[in-house]
């Protein structure tokens, strides 16, 4: 299961190393009510920050070595496919672009793929004011721990179903062929094979479990889930190495 360990008391040795600094006060976010020599209750329990902690892998290499196999093996997926490999070389960029995520995060529940992150430290507002707005920016793009958690619960989600090989593989083809994709030339040709995919699907779903005849809706409801989860969330956390790689290519060309 995909696992979440969140770092308690981050800087903690500094609140005891500098118990009277006003500065720390004010970067760290404790005793908020200093300025006017009140302290604030209500934020207490009505601070919202928890979801924005940015959130990093807690074994990055052995995670970015899965995540890049696990990249390799959906594009193989996708390529095999000759009815994708059929349409307009556009439409296939298209719905690559749109769709790979999806995929990964199929992937990833299929194979069941533990994901264990910590808190990540955050860049001090004055460290932030000093270096000027690219690190801002920076820090903006990274993972927070409501992202992961959304990622988890769809994970969970498609675990509950305990879904099957050819399960996976045709909700896969579901979520590819999606003609909602702006900018299709062959929109009506992938809408048909949205709907073969989803009809094979429901074949697959009936023969497998012949008595659970909620269980196609469920899954189709568990694929809509797997759309929530951000192409940035995915590209930060778990593919940052391949996105690095890339942009020194890039530079290099």
């Amino acid at each position: 299961m995909l696992s979440l360990e969140i770092a308690a008391d981050v800087g903690s040795g500094s609140r005891e190393r500098h118990p009277n600094s006003i500065l720390y006060s004010i970067l760290s976010g404790r005793n908020s009510g200093y300025l006017d020599g009140k302290p604030d209750r209500s934020r207490r329990h009505n601070c919202h920050c928890e979801g924005t902690r940015t959130v990093g892998l807690k074994d990055p290499k052995v995670t970015y070595q899965v995540a890049s196999s696990l990249m390799v093996q959906t594009f193989c997926f996708i390529q095999g496919l000759p009815s994708f490999c059929q349409l307009p070389s556009e439409d296939q960029a298209l719905l690559l672009r749109h769709c790979w995520v999806h995929l990964f995060v199929l992937g990833l529940a299929q194979q069941r793929i533990a994901l264990e992150v910590t808190e990540a430290p955050d860049s001090s507002i004055l460290r932030q004011i000093l270096l000027g707005p690219g690190l801002t920016e920076q820090d903006h793009h990274r993972p927070t721990l409501a992202e992961v958690h959304r990622l988890r619960t769809v994970m969970n989600h498609l675990w509950t179903l305990g879904l099957g090989p050819k399960e996976y593989a045709y909700l896969k083809g579901a979520l590819l062929f999606n003609p909602a994709v702006p900018g299709l030339r062959a929109s009506t040709v992938i809408r048909g094979l949205q709907k073969e995919a989803q009809g094979a699907l429901r074949e697959v779903v009936h023969l497998l479990h012949p008595g659970d005849a909620s269980r196609f809706s469920r899954v189709l409801l568990a694929a809509s889930s797997v759309q929530s989860v951000s192409h940035q969330l995915v590209s930060q956390l778990l593919l940052k190495p391949l996105l690095v790689i890339h942009q020194r290519h890039i530079i290099h060309l």
